[in-house]
């Protein structure tokens, strides 16, 4: 069996005002798991979950942060998880170098 990946969903991008941050955890859901973070996270007024094994984020609320994610669920209100890795500050080019 082959797989063709050009049929494949490309991920969803989110970027926006990051307005609130919810923790919970630490979680293990067995023996030997590593624990794990639970970040809700308000981005423009939408709900995205971020699980980390840190405890605390490298973004804060009043950022603009960009991010990739997925809808996971099957019901009507599907949950909208964060890709580990992807969540990141964004940068405007045109104020790059305006800082220095």
């Amino acid at each position: 069996m082959q797989r063709n990946f050009q049929k494949r969903q490309p991920k969803l991008e989110g970027r926006g005002l990051l307005e609130a941050v919810n923790s919970e955890g630490p979680h293990s859901d067995w023996l030997g798991m590593p624990d794990y973070y639970i970040h809700t996270l308000t981005v423009a007024g939408d709900e995205f979950k971020y699980l980390s094994a840190d405890s605390k984020l490298d973004v804060g609320v009043g950022d603009t942060v960009v991010f990739r994610y997925q809808e996971v669920g099957k019901t009507e209100k599907k949950e909208k998880r964060i890709d580990k890795r992807s969540l990141g500050i964004y940068i405007d080019p045109s104020q790059y170098m305006q800082n220095n």
